[in-house]
């Protein structure tokens, strides 16, 4: 399908790539879509970016058939542009497509919006080390009805935002409060799809968290509520005795890029790896007993986050003397530096765009 391209005529004053922050600034241009029953995916455009007109009625305002992805292009010291594990991030919106009764969006067409979209806005990218472009593709359901039901038409968007560090005060331990009232997700639920609904959930749990001076929450299964599942948004890993422990994927944890990613270069330094069920019960007793090495979350917004200190109910457990893990430091740095091309890689993660 070919892609009409429409460049703005008032571009926008670029902000300082030194105090970028995170989804505060967004560039000139917007990739948008539609879809309407019985004629499939059409009319593909590159137009300036604005306000999107909808009907009061549109479905996703009151019933939430929605997706989204993020995913980042990166500029290497040459000057090149970069995306990192960019099929993988379209494969799972397509995943999260199926689970919400949205149309899958073709592969090819996906990777070549993308493509022409941060090509045209390639002056955005930023040039400093630690920034990036963030890219945020997402499907809405636009059918002007109250009811229950799928959507027969649906508007696709990608937007970008040139963005800092996620944590401007750069790789530091974080302070993470175990939830043990509000849940996150359930199996058979939306768990495993990257969806809004995933996302409100979360919300009154983590202002609770930051008004108590946390950084982030760690969330615990529906059921039984004991089993740890996610970080916020971003996948755990736990080192005990040496052992470095993830849950395993299921209808409820969302099948993080970065997850895997660490995964694969884990597993390439010989480094002992479970993903397993592991109980906030299991890290209490490891901790006791000097056994839990480190704890870190993994996830494209922020890489790696170190965790400095849990907090379960009453009891407040420093790890690793609060600073930041030898295995959390060495994914950091060996992800950033494939993502940001200052090294080779042998995963075939790294597409270049020019």
């Amino acid at each position: 399908m070919e892609i009409k391209v429409t460049h703005t005529m008032s571009p926008k004053t670029k902000p300082d790539q030194s105090s970028l922050g995170f989804g505060q600034y967004f560039t000139d241009h917007m990739f948008l879509m539609n879809y309407e029953k019985n004629k499939g995916w059409q009319d593909a455009r590159i137009v300036p970016y604005a306000p999107l007109s909808l009907d009061p009625a549109s479905m996703v305002l009151h019933y939430g058939q929605e997706v989204f992805e993020g995913l980042k292009a990166y500029r290497t010291a040459k000057g090149n542009i970069q995306l990192f594990r960019v099929m993988d991030n379209i494969r799972r919106f397509n995943v999260s497509n199926e689970r919400l009764l949205i149309p899958v969006i073709d592969e090819e067409l996906f990777m070549n919006a993308i493509k022409q979209l941060v090509l045209v806005d390639e002056g955005w990218v930023p040039q400093l080390p630690d920034a990036s472009l963030y890219i945020r593709p997402f499907i809405i359901a636009t059918d002007p009805f109250l009811g229950v039901r799928g959507s027969d038409s649906f508007l696709f968007v990608i937007i970008l935002s040139p963005v800092g560090a996620y944590y401007s005060s750069g790789l530091k331990p974080t302070k993470i409060l175990v939830e043990d009232e509000d849940v996150r997700a359930v199996r058979g639920g939306l768990g495993f799809a990257k969806t809004g609904a995933n996302y409100a959930a979360t919300i009154r749990a983590q202002e609770r968290a930051k008004h108590k001076g946390f950084t982030q929450i760690l969330w615990l299964d529906a059921i039984e509520r004991k089993y740890i599942e996610e970080v916020g948004t971003s996948n755990v890993f736990f080192v005990i005795d040496g052992t470095i422990i993830t849950p395993p994927l299921s209808e409820s944890i969302l099948a993080g890029i970065t997850r895997d990613s660490c995964l694969k270069l884990l597993r390439s330094w010989n480094m002992p790896t479970e993903e397993r069920q592991i109980s906030i019960n299991e890290v209490s007793s490891a901790w006791e007993k000097g056994r839990l090495d480190e704890a870190f979350a993994s996830g494209t917004a922020a890489v790696i986050s170190s965790v400095g200190e849990l907090t379960y109910r009453d009891k407040t457990m420093p790890i690793g003397e609060n600073k930041v893990g030898p295995i959390a430091q060495k994914l950091y740095h060996s992800l950033t530096a494939i993502q940001w091309g200052r090294t080779p890689e042998d995963f075939g993660w790294i597409k270049k765009l020019n």
